[in-house]
């Protein structure tokens, strides 16, 4: 069988890389290219890397033109998928690749989102441990899916093992990530550009005010089957001169006396098997060039006695791993088909 597709927001970094990713996959026709200041115009003037969609047009965003799809995947700011999806009753599949429908807590989005709360839909983090079992299952049949946030599902993915088998504390978490500003969107802003961002690196969103803070508590949580009260984290991004990347540099108390075997074992037993998620042998740590281009998120771990904390390192590539990958992932999960279908585990080097 043939799906066709929509996708919203075409022209920007996301809404690009879903159709990069679509565009090998052998299920899949993309029919429709919308856009909103850029409606009306080739989709290759805005997307020149996408050769072989250079007949598509950017047409309007508007739920008439949405519907009448097998599958919508929706790439807009923050704030702007709701007002669609209420609208979309009748589409058989719809993936948000914004925040709109990710968190559970209406007190959380007012505090770091505010505007109108939209219900939450299945989370698109696949190899996320919940409650024993893995996010994969809340996904199998799902006609509403929500793609993560980027630097959320890294974070997650790195301490989700060690919270569930209870040997670090989620009480006392320190993650700092290094991300490329393609994460932001590709609007245009003072701050991102070239002459704002080579040569230094710029600390954004300190002090516990980024938007994902809520979404790793809410993974983080339910990975424990605790409340997310429990999890208390100090989260600080910065961006760095490359287009796009996460490298993410979380610590956690060790808890009592759990040994070292046991600590890589929560990790070891949590990934064995997974294609998209890979801890790397003991004293390894990945680089950001190791996925670029690639569906993979490589897991570093180091246990350090002296300060008592597990420290966990992982590379993804936000734009894949961190968004439309994700977002393809879990698409495949929904429909029944091969999980890897049209991901690759390889990244792109030099």
């Amino acid at each position: 069988m043939t799906y066709t597709v929509a996708v919203s927001g075409a022209s920007g970094y996301a809404g690009g890389e879903i159709l990069r990713l679509l565009a090998a996959h052998p299920d899949i026709e993309i029919h429709t290219v919308t856009a909103h200041s850029n409606a009306g115009q080739p989709l290759i003037q805005h997307q020149p890397h996408l050769r072989s969609l250079a007949h598509l047009t950017l047409q309007d965003t508007t739920p008439e033109i949405l519907a009448g799809h097998d599958i919508v995947f929706l790439a807009l700011p923050h704030g702007q998928s709701g007002q669609y999806t209420d609208a979309l009753g009748s589409v058989p599949l719809v993936i948000d690749a914004g925040a709109d429908h990710r968190l559970t807590s209406k007190d959380s989005w007012d505090a770091f989102y505010g505007g109108e709360f939209h219900e939450p839909w299945a989370y698109g983090v696949p190899e996320l441990l919940v409650n024993g079992a893995k996010q994969r299952e809340s996904l199998r049949g799902a006609a509403r899916i929500a793609a993560p946030g980027c630097n959320a599902s890294t974070v997650s993915l790195s301490l989700a093992p060690g919270v569930a088998a209870g040997v670090i504390d989620p009480g006392d978490i320190v993650s700092v990530l290094a991300v490329g500003p393609s994460g932001a969107g590709k609007s245009l802003k003072t701050n991102l550009l070239g002459s704002e961002i080579l040569g230094t690196a710029n600390p954004y969103a300190v002090g516990g005010t980024h938007r994902h803070i809520p979404e790793i508590r809410q993974a983080l949580a339910a990975a424990s089957g605790a409340d997310a009260d429990g999890i208390r984290i100090s989260f600080t991004p910065v961006l760095v001169p490359m287009s796009r990347g996460i490298l993410a540099t979380s610590t956690a108390p060790i808890v009592g006396d759990a040994t070292d075997a046991q600590i890589r074992e929560a990790w070891e037993s949590a990934y064995a098997g997974e294609t998209f998620v890979q801890l790397l042998p003991e004293g390894q740590v990945p680089r950001t060039a190791d996925v670029l281009g690639a569906n993979t998120a490589l897991i570093g771990l180091a246990i350090d006695r002296a300060a008592n904390r597990v420290t966990v390192v992982t590379a993804v590539d936000n734009l894949v791993k961190g968004t439309a990958g994700a977002a393809i992932q879990s698409m495949n999960i929904a429909l029944g088909l091969p999980e890897a279908r049209a991901l690759s585990v390889n990244g792109v080097a030099p």
